[in-house]
């Protein structure tokens, strides 16, 4: 019977897809329904399909009103006709019809059969969806399996295929066929092509994995992750911290030797990792951030939040680090925007706010001051207006114009000298701090 080879062949068929045996029912008796509305129209609902996969049957009812005379054939039938079957129905009363899935015949079946193919790779892909949906930030290994100039395609041993875009690898990153790629899963999205599983190397979340998986500490919650920043490939910083005072949180993450970091450095194409032990003192995590280069004094605004670190001349290109990369993790990594001076710099400050310094007055207007022995801003609001307004060029409406952008820059100005404390008081911040 064609039924048993249909149910056969879509049992043959989900197997290999790993469909299971009611996602298949569902799916056989949807096909028919299709095939019912082809061969009657849509809009006919007196039809039901009961799919029995254990015997391998399709059975197909139309109920149907017993009338004297027929109007339409698809949801009537004559008493006559009835009765012939059923001697004791009566006019009014309902007429069930078995149909044979042969009926449909062969062009309808195969039409089916590959609605059936469709079917089962929709679920395919949304069941591949499904699973990988819940397991973004999630660490997986493949193999490389296609090499494209702007991304690869790598291989679970489950049977998914994942995308490591260009962007998501690191700088160093070179793949060949067949090679195991770790990565971190990004994102997962539904293409026309099916699911599309993104992975990363880059990304902040994949060194936070690596060393969870290493880390055992910190997969039991005893060494927390308070913060990664990464420039991928080349440097990286992370935060920890022990809520048990007897486990030093960064002596666990290097581990015996340095054999546990020394894997995730591998893992990682030689990328250098800063381990950063945490601390509620602002002063205290800022100075442990910026290595390998250690800050004399920190002037710190806790509000801004922001950050004046005095350096020694020779080791303020350390604090700075290539293309501003060490002060940039630290910046990010702490949540404060971090300035890196020069010993001799700070030293030689000169906070004197001269006119020509300010944008929007014009060098006539400068020039017109300097004759009036004004120069600097503080010359200006020191003198009286009507003063001003007395020489020769100004009016009202332009010394009002003038006050306001002086007293502008001016207040700029004292926003940056705000947070340096005086010098005595200053040279102690950072030594009581760390002696703490």
């Amino acid at each position: 019977m064609i039924n048993k080879e249909i149910i056969e062949a879509f049992s043959i068929l989900a197997k290999e897809k790993n469909i299971d045996r009611t996602n298949l029912s569902t799916i056989i008796e949807d096909i028919f329904m299709t095939l019912i509305y082809k061969k009657y129209g849509e809009e006919y609902e007196n039809f039901s399909v009961i799919i029995n996969m254990d015997k391998g049957e399709i059975e197909i009812y139309q109920e149907m009103l017993v009338v004297d005379k027929v109007t339409d054939p698809v949801i009537e039938i004559d008493i006559d006709s009835a009765q012939k079957e059923y001697d004791d129905l009566e006019i009014g009363e309902a007429y069930v019809k078995i149909i044979n899935p042969d009926s449909f015949g062969r062009r309808l079946i195969n039409t089916a059969k590959q609605y059936m193919v469709q079917k089962i790779r929709d679920i395919e892909r949304q069941t591949v969806y499904d699973e990988f949906a819940t397991k973004i930030g999630e660490i997986v290994i493949g193999n490389v399996y296609q090499i494209q100039r702007d991304q690869i395609f790598v291989h679970s041993s489950g049977g998914a295929e994942f995308v490591l875009p260009k962007s998501q690898q690191l700088p160093n990153d070179r793949f060949r066929r067949g090679e195991n790629v770790r990565g971190v899963i990004l994102d997962v999205r539904l293409s026309n092509k099916g699911p599309e599983i993104v992975l990363s190397r880059s990304d902040d979340l994949f060194l936070k994995r690596l060393f969870e998986k290493e880390i055992p500490e910190i997969e039991d919650e005893i060494i927390e992750v308070k913060a990664v920043r990464r420039t991928p490939g080349d440097r990286s910083k992370i935060v920890v911290f022990s809520s048990d005072r007897r486990i030093d949180a960064v002596g666990a993450c290097v581990g015996m030797r340095g054999s546990r970091i020394q894997s995730i450095v591998r893992e990682l194409n030689g990328e250098k990792i800063d381990i950063i032990n945490w601390s509620d003192k602002p002063e205290i995590l800022i100075s442990r951030a910026l290595a390998p280069a250690k800050p004399i004094n920190l002037y710190i605004d806790e509000e801004r939040p922001y950050v004046v670190a005095v350096f020694e001349d020779e080791e303020l290109p350390i604090a700075i680090g290539k293309n501003g990369q060490n002060i940039l993790l630290a910046s990010s990594v702490t949540n404060y925007k971090i300035d890196a001076v020069k010993k001799s710099d700070y030293e030689g400050v000169d906070t004197t706010l001269y006119l020509d310094e300010i944008d929007n007055i014009t060098s006539k207007q400068i020039e017109i001051l300097s004759k009036a022995e004004i120069h600097t801003a503080s010359d200006f609001l020191e003198t009286e207006s009507k003063n001003i307004i007395s020489l020769k060029g100004m009016g009202k409406k332009t010394v009002e114009k003038l006050t306001k952008l002086v007293e502008e820059a001016s207040d700029n100005q004292s926003l940056e000298n705000d947070i340096i404390p005086e010098k005595e008081e200053a040279n102690t911040i950072l030594e009581n701090s760390l002696e703490k």
